[in-house]
């Protein structure tokens, strides 16, 4: 028995042709959709102060598009596109239905939206508090409830903020009945749901050897054929464009993540368990995952407006670039003192692109006060002056804000047509760490160098390795893999912390972790606080860490000669 598991957005603003396609290309049991990035609860509670709805309705437009078919077809819709408001989501898609003439069973899954309560807001990476109140505040939860909502007969399930990896798991949990101990089945399904919920990412997309995937252009979404033990298969329509490999699949298993315990309100999922093995054209098996029990914690996400900002980027040509940049800032900080902002951040990129952003709690003062100053500066200041931004007014900037809550204090609560669900209690022992036999230890961090007297060649790592990378939080995510044992083992042998701040010198201010995946052939490196305060107030060009990996793949190293293609 296979469940057949179709996404069709990995993030709001995704192909809105994708259901369409992944509902005609070919059978599939459940179509779900991934709407809410980190940063996507704050965008939707500024949509919501301005009057507009707290759920992404790019969805809407998605399910006009294939709702008829799936009830024809009998196929469920799971969704986190509820965002801030389910309910009002829920609604919104009665109000389509009849529209069409249909009669879809709706439900919607709330309890996630923590706000107004008596929260530690204790960020959980760096221990310290934020200085305003919070504007969002939501529990990640998981796949239960949208298990029940299925089970009580749903036709479309709609969820605020759950883990992305909940969207498979709760379909799986309803056809195959999972319990609270089946932690291997359930760990083998969060794996899953995280190979396919960003969408063409599992595909080809954002793949470090692009060169080698067909027709990117019409990249075919993924889908994770579910199995009862929790194993899987991924793959994707036939005859869509894209690419389902081990390679593909490891770089997506590799992307925002920390070490091989990946926590969820479910199980937590060894990744360094994982196997991958080749099951024909754009078919890649997945199985082996073992689970743990769950921590009596659940992650909150938590948003708060921390003030105003503006960037104006310069662009330096020629000789001297740093001395024109000294100069372009001289100019400007005569005009509108440095010290005067919140804060300031200066940073002169690669190719000469000279970024000046401010932070300020005042709306004036970092909008036109500043934008108008660095425009002042056009005819004194350095040979070749332009820019690339008008002078413009300051936009509100949020922040990203982490923390934990006991598990037992947040209730999830499921309405089907606007009647309450009640959640099935377990009464299973869930079995500790201890009690898991043939579970493998988990590796530590490793620092060791080491050497080699083999003939080596200068080349750049990306012609032997793949990177992938991301962010969580403040933090950047940075995966490296190689495609064969004898790669990996000079990989993890060479590219310790420390080569890897030789190797991009922007990163050596900052602690690195590093893990090992040596199942999947791969490393995976967390660089704390490279993000500062999340992506929406991260002054970087790149403020979601997408180019790091690239970045390092580009870097020449001595490289065996035998190992190169």
């Amino acid at each position: 028995m296979t469940l057949r598991i179709a996404n069709c957005s990995g993030f709001y603003g995704d192909r809105l042709s994708a259901a369409r396609e992944m509902v005609e290309g070919g059978p599939i049991d459940v179509l779900t959709g991934d709407w809410l990035a980190e940063l996507t609860m704050l965008i939707l509670a500024g949509n919501r102060l301005k009057g507009r709805p707290g759920y992404a309705p790019t969805f809407l437009a998605q399910l006009e598009q294939v709702l008829a078919t799936c009830l024809d077809k009998g196929i469920k819709i799971v969704t986190n596109a509820g965002g801030l408001d389910p309910a009002g989501c829920a609604a919104a898609v009665h109000e389509l239905a009849a529209r069409l003439g249909l009669s879809p069973r709706v439900a919607h899954v709330t309890g996630d939206d923590l706000i107004g309560r008596d929260l530690d807001l204790t960020n959980a990476d760096t221990g310290e508090q934020p200085p305003a109140s919070p504007l969002t505040a939501n529990a990640y939860l998981g796949g239960r409830p949208i298990a029940a909502a299925l089970s009580a007969g749903a036709d479309v399930v709609v969820t605020g903020r759950v883990t992305d990896a909940a969207l498979v798991t709760g379909p799986g949990i309803w056809r195959y009945g999972w319990r609270p101990d089946d932690l291997d089945p359930l760990a083998g399904s969060v794996v899953a749901g995280h190979i396919i919920e960003c969408g063409c990412q599992a595909t080809g997309g954002n793949y470090a050897f692009f060169q080698d995937v067909p027709d990117l252009a019409h990249c075919g979404f993924p889908i994770a054929e579910l199995h009862a033990d929790g194993s899987s298969v991924i793959t994707k329509h036939p005859g869509t464009g894209g690419l389902v490999s081990i390679g593909t699949v490891t770089a997506q298993l590799v992307y925002e993540i920390a070490g091989p315990r990946y926590l969820g309100p479910d199980v937590v999922a060894r990744f360094d368990t994982i196997t991958l093995s080749d099951d024909g054209p754009d078919r890649v098996r997945v199985s082996g995952v073992r689970g743990e029990p769950p921590p009596g914690t659940l992650k909150v996400a938590v948003n708060y407006l921390a003030g105003y900002r503006n960037t104006m980027t310069l662009v330096l040509t020629g000789l001297d670039l740093e001395a024109k940049a000294r100069l372009a800032e001289e100019a400007l900080w005569a005009r509108i003192p440095r010290e005067s902002f919140d804060a300031v951040d200066v940073t002169l990129e690669d190719g000469g692109l000279l970024r000046i952003t401010v932070m300020d709690a005042d709306q004036r003062r970092a909008g036109r006060a500043f934008s108008s100053a660095v425009v002042e500066t056009g005819l004194a200041s350095y040979p070749g002056f332009y820019g690339l931004t008008p002078p413009g007014s300051a936009s509100p900037y949020g922040v990203y804000w982490p923390v934990l809550v006991p598990a037992t204090e947040v209730r999830p609560r499921v309405f089907l047509d606007g009647d309450e669900v009640p959640l099935p209690v377990d009464d299973v022992r869930v079995p500790s760490v201890a009690d898991r036999e043939g579970m493998p230890s988990v590796a530590q961090p490793r620092w060791a160098d080491a050497t080699d007297d083999q003939p080596t060649v200068r080349t750049p790592l990306g012609r032997i390795a793949g990177a992938r990378s991301g962010d969580k939080g403040g933090n950047a995510n940075l995966g490296v893999w190689a495609d064969t044992a004898e790669r990996y083992n000079w990989l993890e042998a060479h590219l310790t912390t420390d080569r890897l701040k030789k190797l991009l010198p922007g990163l050596a201010a900052y602690r690195i972790t590093r893990y090992e995946l040596p199942n999947l052939h791969a490393l995976n490196f967390v660089v704390h606080g490279l993000l500062g305060r999340g992506v929406a107030a991260s002054p970087r060009m790149d403020p979601q860490a997408k180019a790091l990996g690239e970045q390092l793949r580009a870097q020449p190293i001595d490289v065996p000669a035998t190992l190169l293609p």
